[in-house]
């Protein structure tokens, strides 16, 4: 079924440049279609997917520097964002459920908050393709809203190790510290790589890395491959490996998608 999904891509992404609009919403399109047909998507075009979605957020910590997190713009707007999103769903589902409406009138208080809880994250991939599509990824806005994200992210991480007992390893905090004390090493290898193809084998090294090393202690492989970006954000070739891994990245990105 693998070449229906890649035809299907092809047509409807191209439809959509057509009719100026960005290719990402036809390749929506054609996994609605699809999938709505009983076209199932299988192990290889997951492990694609997945794929783009590491590298994407590697790419992004190659633009983002450490301390825009640390700005209130990033943290505050996490804030205020999650609260009036978690407020605002459990509101409308407690509505619907005093109305009577199927499968609404059953949730408890604690449910509808949970469901709140998960609607109020954001979508990264969707989020930063946008901004790509629109050249707006160097914008001030942009740096604010993937701070946004990356916040998220981490709050997601907290939450699922405190609600499902999924605690990190005793090792997740001697290994992230680690990788920053490594940071001038690395940097140098990556000055040593020149500027062929040994550079971009050199990102997808570190992207697997960071992915890999994430999972053995514990925690989310996706943060690993940010963070191992971040560790790059600041080297004079970050901007050159970005550039060299795009055609990767949209190419395995189609398969999230």
């Amino acid at each position: 079924m693998d070449p229906i999904w890649i035809l299907a891509a092809f047509l409807f992404g191209a439809l959509s440049s057509r009719i100026n609009l960005p290719p990402l919403v036809g390749y929506l399109l054609a996994g609605f279609a699809l999938n709505s047909i009983g076209v199932k998507g299988n192990e290889l075009l997951e492990t694609v997917a997945n794929a783009g979605v590491t590298l994407l957020l590697f790419t992004i910590g190659l633009k983002l520097k450490i301390k825009s997190l640390t700005k209130p713009e990033v943290w505050a707007g996490t804030s205020i964002h999650m609260i009036f999103t978690i407020i605002l769903f459990f509101s409308i589902m407690r509505i619907l459920g005093v109305s009577a409406i199927p499968l609404f009138d059953q949730l408890t208080n604690q449910s509808a908050l949970l469901i709140a809880f998960a609607l109020s994250f954001s979508s990264t991939v969707f989020a930063v393709k946008v901004l790509e599509e629109k050249m707006e990824m160097a914008s001030r806005h942009a740096a604010a809203a993937i701070g946004i994200l990356i916040m998220q992210d981490i709050i997601a991480v907290i939450f699922l190790a405190t609600s499902t007992g999924k605690i990190p390893s005793v090792f997740a905090l001697p290994f992230v510290v680690s990788l920053f004390v490594a940071r001038p090493i690395l940097g140098r290898l990556m000055a040593m790589c020149g500027h062929g193809e040994l550079l971009m084998l050199f990102g997808i090294l570190m992207t697997v890395a960071g992915f890999s090393g994430f999972e053995l202690v514990g925690l989310k492989g996706d943060l690993g491959a940010l963070v191992l970006g971040m560790l790059f954000a600041a080297h004079p070739k970050s901007r050159e490996l970005a550039d060299r891994l795009l055609g990767f990245k949209d190419l395995f990105l189609i398969g999230f998608f």
